[in-house]
């Protein structure tokens, strides 16, 4: 059986339509059904019960679907493998992540590492208040960030996480016990500062200037890392719009974190200098892009 018979049947048994499947690998359909009819002669039994509705697989098509599904991906594992060599896959890659949001990335880091055995990968912090200095220093090979990121020389990837936001506050103030909030709670509130070094409008994605209906956010004390924010929140001095997964890592006392019910999710992306794409971070994307690598945290 020819490989690009395998890819339309497999291509079919996922789109169960056979004009779709013509349209996603750019063939005819009279090669998809050409391709079928042929593999049907060959196994000397239906794989596809057509109607003029509907298409399905048979039993025998079941079977099939799980036995080439499972070979093509072998096939192309290889592959990737083989060219990955080729081009020298090796080394140590330095991703870039925030605090703990290492630990986020461990299945992706994972997942690339047993593909690569001659690569390891070092995750290394940067702050919110330089967030694209050690990329420019090349000090980083890639790193997470939040979207958007609008910088001409910098380029953004996948998707590798997604998450709600909520509201950091001291355990004593008025928003603590409620079950939410709402980003117009923000009004009049200080949040912190996080110094010249941030582009506005990356920033302006976590910590608005003003609520949706128009009212001022004030800024407050400046910060630099995120053990400082923590010391602000529990003093009092400010509130802050964080991240979800802030809540499973830390728990400090005086600090309470409100879910923000309006908010717009926060979307981590890779991002790398445009210019200084290698064979490793292009093998590392690749695992990232992975239809089970992106994750959700609530």
């Amino acid at each position: 059986m020819e490989l690009r018979d395998i890819e339309i049947f497999l291509a079919l048994a996922e789109e169960l339509h056979f004009g779709r499947t013509a349209e996603r690998l750019h063939v005819s359909q009279a090669r998809v059904s050409q391709a079928i009819k042929k593999q049907e002669r060959r196994i000397g039994a239906p794989l596809f019960d057509r109607t003029s509705r509907t298409v399905t697989l048979t039993p025998v098509g079941h079977v099939l679907r799980g036995e080439l599904q499972q070979a093509y991906d072998l096939i192309h594992g290889g592959l990737a493998r083989a060219g990955d060599a080729a081009l020298g896959v090796r080394g140590t890659l330095r991703l870039g992540v925030m605090g703990i949001l290492g630990n986020e990335m461990r299945p992706v880091i994972e997942a690339f590492e047993a593909r690569h055995p001659e690569c390891t990968v070092e995750v290394v912090e940067y702050h919110f208040s330089d967030p694209f200095g050690m990329l420019r220093a090349g000090r980083l090979d890639a790193q997470v960030t939040w979207r958007p990121v609008h910088e001409p020389d910098l380029t953004v990837g996948p998707t590798v996480l997604t998450e709600g936001r909520l509201l950091g506050v001291a355990t004593g103030s008025d928003l603590a016990g409620r079950e939410s909030v709402s980003l117009e709670d923000l009004a009049g509130r200080p949040v912190p500062d996080p110094g010249p070094e941030v582009p506005g409008y990356w920033m302006e994605a976590m910590l608005p200037s003003s609520t949706p209906s128009g009212r001022p956010v004030p800024r407050g004390q400046s910060v630099r890392t995120f053990h400082e924010l923590l010391a602000l929140l529990a003093a009092g001095q400010v509130v802050c719009p964080v991240n979800a997964h802030v809540r499973r890592y830390y728990t400090p006392p005086g600090i309470t974190f409100v879910p923000i019910h309006d908010a717009p999710a926060t979307e981590w992306a890779l991002v790398w200098p445009t210019a200084a794409k290698s064979a490793r971070l292009e093998a590392f994307l690749r695992s990232a892009a992975e239809p089970d690598a992106a994750r959700s945290i609530g």
